[in-house]
């Protein structure tokens, strides 16, 4: 693997692709979580807010985005995170997570970051900064 630091600007993190999207999925986070909002869970309640089905919650889809950091850990540390919901993740979706890098200054690397549905639609686009350098402890 490629060490962070000797990316250039143009060049991806290997993609994430995540597994297709359950109920079970959306029921552990939200008791990790604590969003017990139902229409991530009980399809009548979903549907009696005018959605099609049940959805993911919005967090969980953000959290799972960091997942393309995590073997750059020991190089560093996600800095800053931001991020625009773009659309919904419903069950059955197959989400894959892209990183782009857009700007290195020192040790900082600024990312374009999205999460794609499986028919090509962003449902979250944003920006990563991280740290290429462990802070003193």
């Amino acid at each position: 693997m490629i060490g962070i630091k000797e990316l250039r600007a143009g060049d991806s993190l290997p993609e994430v692709r995540l597994n297709p999207v359950t109920r079970l999925d959306l029921i552990k986070y939200a008791g990790a979580s604590g969003d017990f909002n139902p229409i991530h869970t009980i399809d009548a309640e979903a549907e009696q807010a005018g959605l099609p089905g049940i959805i993911a919650h919005g967090m969980w889809t953000m959290g799972n985005l960091a997942k393309l950091f995590t073997p750059y850990l020991e190089q560093g540390f996600i800095r800053e995170y931001a991020i625009r919901f773009r659309g919904m993740v419903f069950l059955g979706d197959v989400v894959t997570l892209k990183a782009v890098l857009k700007d290195l200054q020192d040790q900082e690397l600024t990312f374009e970051v999205a999460a794609v549905n499986h028919d090509g639609q962003d449902v979250l686009k944003g920006s990563v900064v991280f740290s290429a350098e462990l802070p003193d402890l």
